[in-house]
């Protein structure tokens, strides 16, 4: 748990935005850096720009590597439509972030360890890869003998986060279903992120 909080402190601290939805924190009401006199802000490069908005966005899903953010990259501009629409498909299709999204747990890096230790089924089948690409119509449930456990019951109960309206929730049984893959408007990010410029990133690589 404590790795957890520091690595949601340090990426909250990192672009001084509530990357999470803890709008509390002070680093998100400074309006300079961190620092005893704050660092002078600097006009970014349309590179920096681009380079910014890929590691605010990949943090936002629990820091999934480069490799495999890439790979997402790479299947976003393979599939017909919008690069940066059919990306956050993608990534919204993550078992770990699905897991979070219907308030199984409390954060997504909770939700990737939730998934690892065998905690989640699909479909009625124990799935514990947090990358597994859930397809719409796959209905998601916390086993049996989980459902029980405080955290799971309390993040559940907690009032600071709505389900989105493409997860089909049922919180008594701890099921969800996907019933269709998000647009970017459709998705609850805690603070602003900008697709867009991931593709902008990788084209140039």
């Amino acid at each position: 748990m404590k790795s957890i909080e520091n690595a949601k402190k340090k990426a909250t601290r990192r672009y001084r935005a509530s990357i999470f939805g803890e709008d509390h924190s002070s680093f998100v009401r400074r309006e300079t850096a961190p620092g005893q006199h704050g660092a002078r802000q600097k006009k970014m490069s349309d590179y920096g720009q681009q380079l910014y908005a890929k590691q605010k966005l990949k943090t936002s899903y629990g820091n999934i590597s480069e490799k495999q953010f890439s790979k997402y990259y790479a299947e976003a501009i393979r599939r017909k439509g919008d690069a940066a629409e059919n990306l956050i498909g993608l990534l919204e299709s993550r078992l770990d972030n699905l897991v979070y999204r219907a308030k199984f747990v409390s954060t997504v890096f909770a939700a990737r360890q939730f998934v690892n230790h065998n905690h989640v089924l699909v479909n009625g089948k124990k799935v514990n890869i947090p990358s597994y690409m859930v397809k719409v119509g796959d209905v998601i449930e916390v086993r049996e003998k989980s459902k029980q456990n405080p955290l799971v019951v309390a993040s559940l109960e907690a009032t600071n986060r709505d389900f989105p309206g493409y997860l089909e929730v049922d919180a008594k049984k701890m099921t969800a279903k996907l019933t269709f893959v998000p647009k970017f408007a459709d998705v609850p990010y805690a603070c602003e992120m900008e697709p867009n410029l991931v593709i902008e990133y990788y084209s140039r690589q």
